[in-house]
């Protein structure tokens, strides 16, 4: 007797409703992949394009006192952010299919913060999100004060317009799969510079206030309430985690495919060697993240969520 599981059903379910959906995204996507990189190479063989390519070669020498090298704290910046942003995205699409949570959780108003209002009850998958919004933050803010305090912060940030051509050249260069020469220990090519930038500077600032907004730590009524509509935040917030997934995606398709080795050995070692290091590290903090996604069910929330409140389901 053949004994199917829940989550083997569910996955079915979805697969029957969703296969002409996926199949047919795929060929659209493969489509659009194939005409870009056959446009992007005519367009390389163009005169006018060629003398582009060599006036920008999709490099701004970096300014005056950069720092060279990846310090080890960011490799330490990385890890947790990819950790936070993986059980982020697990919860926002839990948050988003809109089914009814396994539990609830309502805050122990007798503990501080103490508040005149009772306090709302909500989804354990929401108390998870919140707290994980609260993590990312934290990491976050840590983050962009290190940065400016080493100096880092001139590899990310744009000094000269002669970034917008480069990152056009480099961005052409990607499309006709000549990829740019570039050594991301010195410095990042300037579209790599433009999109670290957006990520950090525009797209997490925007997840992050367009997720206070939805939550219940929003105020329901006054001027607060009214600066930025609820409608529009909920507009925002999902597309932001769309670009953060597909810039997950991007980001690793590169390290994989452009010396994967030296890559992992900047970002996690901090150092600039081709040897396993690095590597190893790396697979460390997918093991990691693997073991926190298990355990991070409802039956072992609800447990922690009791800690500071009332659990009910």
């Amino acid at each position: 007797m053949t004994v199917t599981s829940p989550k083997s059903t569910r996955a079915a379910e979805w697969w029957r409703a969703k296969r002409k959906q996926v199949l047919w995204t795929t060929v659209i996507a493969v489509v659009v992949l194939v005409v870009v990189v056959l446009v992007a190479r005519w367009l390389r063989g163009l005169p006018a394009v060629e003398s582009f390519l060599e006036a920008y070669p999709g490099i701004v020498p970096p300014p005056e006192g950069t720092p060279v090298g990846i310090p080890a704290w960011l490799g330490w910046q990385h890890f947790l952010n990819s950790l936070f942003l993986l059980l982020l995205v697990r919860t926002g699409y839990q948050l988003h299919s809109k089914k009814r949570p396994p539990g609830f959780w309502t805050r122990d108003n007798t503990r501080w913060p103490r508040t005149k209002r009772a306090p709302r009850r909500i989804g354990i998958h929401l108390w998870f999100h919140l707290w994980l919004d609260a993590l990312w933050i934290a990491n976050g803010v840590v983050y962009v004060v290190v940065l400016f305090a080493t100096g880092q912060w001139l590899r990310l940030v744009p000094t000269d317009w002669a970034v917008v051509p480069n990152a056009l050249s480099a961005a052409l260069q990607y499309a006709s799969l000549e990829w740019p020469t570039e050594d991301s220990w010195v410095v990042y090519n300037s579209l790599q510079q433009l999109v670290y930038f957006a990520i950090v500077f525009i797209a997490a600032p925007v997840a992050i206030l367009s997720g206070l907004r939805l939550s219940s730590v929003w105020p329901l009524e006054g001027p607060l309430a009214r600066t930025i509509p609820e409608k529009l935040a909920r507009a925002v917030h999902y597309p932001v985690m769309l670009v953060f997934l597909v810039f997950t995606f991007v980001h690793v398709v590169l390290v994989l495919t452009t010396g994967m080795l030296r890559k992992l050995n900047q970002m996690y070692a901090g150092r600039d060697a081709d040897d396993w290091v690095g590597f190893a590290i790396f697979a460390a903090s997918v093991v990691v993240m693997v073991v926190v996604w298990v355990l991070a069910k409802p039956p072992l929330l609800k447990r922690i969520a009791a800690t500071s409140g009332r659990v009910q389901g």
